[in-house]
């Protein structure tokens, strides 16, 4: 006999939503070292970010996707590379949030 499980909804405000992708993003520890990076070398592209992370290329692009879907960080196109920096509204709206929880 197969019985239905009750799915569990979460009533979030846009806000709480938004946190939420922002902290789970900020989750993985390579994401968080790639944050951390980026606030100290602005405008880097991937293979910066590869040189200093202990990952390959392809990993580290899928977390920047992460990052940049979170709406953390912004890629501008140079030709053929991304270049990335803190989408800096986004740190300050992040920072009033976690001041707001505590």
């Amino acid at each position: 006999m197969i019985t239905k499980q009750a799915v569990k909804t979460y009533n979030l405000t846009v806000s709480e939503q938004r946190l939420t992708q922002i902290m789970k993003a900020l989750g993985h520890p390579a994401r968080m070292q790639i944050v951390r990076y980026l606030s100290n070398h602005p405008q880097c592209f991937t293979g910066d970010i590869v040189e200093v992370l202990p990952l390959a290329q392809a990993t580290v692009s899928q977390h920047l996707k992460v990052l940049r879907d979170a709406g953390l960080i912004c890629g501008t196109i140079e030709g053929p590379a991304t270049s990335y920096c803190l989408d800096y509204n986004a740190i300050e709206w992040l920072k009033s949030q976690v001041g707001l929880m505590l």
